[in-house]
């Protein structure tokens, strides 16, 4: 009769070493890009709470990608108006910009060669053609500039 086969003994003494099941990230099962773990690990390191509870790097990694994912789409949308097929910071600037939440959002953001939204304040553009009376100034008197108004006046 044949002896019973020793268990295969793999790295650092664990049995079945070949048989090593696949691991699946918490992203993965999240259903997520961002990485679940290095959110938690960041939560921890910060030093936010004594403890960090197991879905709060989840639901973290969730909402950062949401809005990775809402600029990216509205800077890609930016960037197909000027005709171009590349992101450039000008697009982010005026996707951010031009979106009303991520405006308040990113108020006292500074994007690096970003610029500034094309603006021009309503006083400082010409007056309608409408109107004539308001376009017509008072002649002015032939008599001297009011600088040189003579002494005795006073």
């Amino acid at each position: 009769m044949e002896a019973a086969a020793a268990p295969k003994v793999g790295k650092g003494g664990r049995k079945g070493a070949g048989e090593r099941k696949k691991s699946i990230t918490k992203s993965v099962k999240a259903g997520l890009t961002f990485p679940v773990g290095r959110v938690a690990r960041f939560l921890k390191k910060g030093r936010y709470a004594q403890r960090v509870g197991s879905g709060a790097p989840v639901y973290l990694a969730a909402v950062l990608e949401y809005l990775a994912a809402e600029v990216l789409e509205l800077a890609g949308n930016a960037a197909k108006d000027n005709k171009k097929s590349r992101i450039i910071p000008r697009h982010l600037l005026l996707a951010i910009r031009n979106d009303q939440e991520l405006a308040k959002l990113l108020a006292g953001v500074t994007i690096a060669s970003g610029g500034v939204l094309p603006n021009i304040n309503a006083v400082l553009l010409p007056k309608k053609g409408g109107d004539k009376s308001e376009k017509t100034t008072p002649p002015k008197s032939p008599g001297k500039s009011p600088r040189k108004a003579p002494a005795a006046a006073e």
